[in-house]
């Protein structure tokens, strides 16, 4: 299976060309002059020297070092920081960040009703975005340009990850403001995108069930093994330096047009029908083909083939990731 994974990715159809309310993304707010110096201890990212220019890739842990939650962190002030995430899980992931404020200048909130959440891709979305204002495109990935709009407040436009051939971003703006003046895409052709650029966000069927390693989050950019504890901090240190990573996120092709994956969804092994070899991790399409994300064992891929749901079910066929999976340094 393994000889498949490095070819060219194909060029992205225009359905995929445009901008997309993410209506299943929240928002959480951290108000609080130790907004970004508390979030700083409890996510796998550095907050505390995090730029109004940058935005963090971060994860969310459990004691024994599982993703509860994975989310984007943008700072709009010197007192705030903004955390993009699926919808739904930012009640689970307020309350439990709530619990460990303690004494700590800050208060977070679901804030999601104040915030619209846009998928924006395609050269056409960032000349729309450079045309806003200066450095409101910004080109690196985890970048964040500032959009004027025209009643004096601004949206933030993070640089995402993508596949090599068209750029991405995430956009937040005030809910009341104007959608962007672009063609609409279908989510799951955005979601499409974010599969192609090997981009899996834990959703309620995949809670507690990665290490941050096995979504590739920190080939992503989304850990810091330089800054200080976190919450199963321990466990995501000995997985990256003592060769324990077992288990990886790679991309797939799904047999049928009419194929549909969830998150959470079990993944088996033709030579091993009892037994899971992995797990959906993200599903989206491409011009309406559908193709996933699963964290699989890498023995998995040596031979045999891979199928969703059973062993006798649709088979998955290994697409090229635009990153290397390589062995921890």
């Amino acid at each position: 299976m393994i000889e498949d994974l490095h070819h060219a990715p194909p060029p992205v159809p225009s359905s995929a060309l445009g901008a997309v309310r993410l209506a299943d993304w929240g928002v959480i707010r951290a108000q609080g002059e130790e907004a970004a110096k508390f979030l700083h201890t409890q996510l796998t990212q550095d907050l505390a020297l995090q730029t109004g220019a940058q935005a963090r890739l971060a994860g969310y842990c459990s004691a024994k070092g599982r993703l509860l939650a994975t989310m984007l962190a943008v700072k709009p002030d010197d007192q705030s920081v903004l955390l993009a995430l699926p919808a739904e899980v930012v009640p689970a992931t307020v309350k439990r960040l709530s619990m460990f404020v303690l004494r700590a200048k800050c208060k977070l909130s679901d804030d999601s009703a104040a915030w619209a959440v846009w998928g924006l891709s395609g050269a056409q979305a960032r000349d729309w975005l450079a045309e806003a204002g200066e450095g409101a495109a910004p080109a690196a990935t985890w970048s964040v340009g500032r959009v004027p709009l025209a009643d004096g407040r601004e949206a933030l436009a993070t640089r995402l990850p993508d596949d090599g051939l068209t750029p991405r971003f995430l956009l937040l703006q005030p809910a009341d403001a104007p959608a962007p003046a672009l063609p609409v895409i279908d989510p799951e052709e955005w979601q499409g995108l974010d599969v192609t650029a090997g981009l899996a966000w834990v959703r309620q069927g995949t809670v507690e069930q990665f290490v941050p390693q096995m979504l590739n989050l920190e080939l992503l950019g989304g850990v810091n093994f330089q800054k200080g504890c976190y919450p199963g901090q321990e466990i995501v240190a000995r997985s990256q330096y003592r060769g324990t990573i077992k288990r990886r996120t790679h991309l797939f092709a799904l047999d049928g047009s009419d194929a549909d994956a969830t998150p959470g969804q079990e993944i088996f092994h033709s030579a091993d029908p009892d037994q899971p070899a992995g797990m959906v991790a993200g599903f989206g399409r491409q011009e309406g083909r559908p193709l996933l994300l699963a964290e699989v064992k890498l023995a998995a891929l040596e031979s045999g083939t891979l199928h969703l749901g059973s062993a006798s079910g649709a088979v998955l066929t290994p697409r090229p990731l635009p990153y290397v999976i390589g062995e921890p340094e």
